[in-house]
């Protein structure tokens, strides 16, 4: 096994194959935050989202998926052409996946591509010892998906931040403050079969308990651009509140928190989840 994956998995805790798998993924999405890096990405792009906060400020659950978002809108973006870097960097560490771009079948401001690969072969390259027969309905292939905002609302803060593994690279990425933006307007806004991820929640949580603010122009304006309000509505903290406490009483929080168990450890945590939980930590955004 090459010297550099040992060391990135010596930081987790495998307890059976759905860890090693979780494990497996973060480590590749590390080696694309690389490539990209290398690439001069984030030149033009920065790094946000689930996996962002977990890589960068320790959020204590595994996230599935890269999300970027142009610094500056442009509707021309070409995802593609950096792709030969990605790949680059995945031979050289013994990663054999394939990255395509994701056909539009609409019109979005997301551009999106996909890797895959094989699950079976790279856990028995990095977790040879191992019996993975028992866990086969696990082994289905792997499949990163990392999307491109090319037309972002503006308001977003950023800082710069610095990896030493795989290699010494620096990435661009929103500051707290704007993840827990996006992270807010996923909970008001996001269609995903008409439920809300409990990821999203889990997260709004994390944020409350490290006592981050929300940037507020950001929130504003991505919920402008979703239609959620109109651009000449009073906005304020309270407001941003009200807009949460009337989301938190329509959940169903039972399928929440089928979302979020296969990404944490800890899912005991889970108890607590209902409206009046959510509804009473709210009030200490700010």
């Amino acid at each position: 096994m090459n010297n550099v994956i040992e060391q990135m998995i010596e930081k987790y805790e495998i307890k059976n194959t759905n860890d090693e798998i979780n494990a497996l993924k973060e480590i590749i999405q590390e080696i694309v935050l690389l490539g990209l890096s290398r690439s001069n990405f984030f030149e033009e792009a920065s790094f946000y989202g689930g996996t962002a906060l977990r890589i960068f400020y320790k959020l204590d659950r595994f996230s599935e998926d890269l999300d970027f978002a142009l610094i500056h809108p442009n509707k021309t973006f070409d995802l593609s052409k950096y792709f030969t870097y990605i790949e680059k960097e995945l031979k050289a560490y013994g990663l054999n996946l394939e990255i395509k771009s994701k056909k539009k079948t609409y019109n979005s401001n997301i551009s999106s591509a996909f890797l895959k690969g094989n699950t079976l072969e790279h856990i028995l390259k990095f977790f040879p010892s191992d019996e993975h027969h028992k866990y086969d309905y696990l082994l289905k292939d792997i499949k990163i998906k990392f999307e491109v905002d090319i037309n972002p609302p503006s308001g977003a803060t950023y800082e710069e931040k610095y990896k030493l593994l795989p290699s010494p690279h620096q990435i661009k990425l929103y500051d707290k403050e704007s993840l827990f933006a996006g992270k807010i307007h996923a909970i008001l806004c996001r269609g995903w079969r008409q439920r809300t991820k409990g990821r999203d929640l889990y997260d709004y949580i994390f944020f409350l308990a490290n006592n981050t603010n929300v940037n507020l122009e950001l929130v504003k304006n991505k919920l402008i651009e979703s239609n959620y309000i109109n651009s000449n509505d009073k906005f304020d903290i309270n407001t941003l509140k009200e807009l949460l406490i009337e989301k938190f009483k329509k959940i169903d929080y039972k399928e929440a928190k089928e979302d979020v168990k296969a990404f944490i450890n800890n899912v005991d945590s889970l108890e607590m989840w209902n409206s009046d939980f959510f509804i009473s930590i709210t009030e200490n955004l700010k």
